[in-house]
């Protein structure tokens, strides 16, 4: 695979609105049961969130999917930021877990005290 087909791997369309977007998902919490004895809550999809970040437009007359004008229009996606972000997110995941794991281990420890 030559550098140029390479670079013709990112052009998604001919004008902004072909062109893929940046998207994020903001979560909420739902409570599904709460009482004193138990507590359950879940995560769901709240909205998707629309990077802001303009598309880049490139000269090039002779990519197939360039418009009239001859530009190409590039994702705004980038890869090098969404890996950093899921490595954010995994090691947050990673973290809650320990430190739930933590908490009933210390519930159990308490509640064999009593016994």
């Amino acid at each position: 695979m030559t550098a140029s087909n390479l670079a013709n791997m990112d052009v998604l369309g001919t004008t902004t609105d072909e062109v893929c977007k940046a998207k994020n998902p903001i979560f909420k919490t739902v409570m599904k049961n709460h009482t004193s004895s138990n507590f359950e809550a879940s995560v769901k999809v709240n909205r998707i969130h629309v990077g802001g970040l303009a598309n880049t437009k490139r000269y090039d007359p002779q990519n197939s999917a360039a418009s009239n004008d001859g530009y190409v229009f590039m994702s705004n996606v980038n890869s090098i930021e969404k890996m950093v972000d899921m490595t954010n997110v995994s090691r947050s995941y990673k973290t809650n877990v320990e430190v739930m794991n933590a908490t009933k281990k210390m519930m159990m420890a308490t509640l064999q005290l009593g016994m």
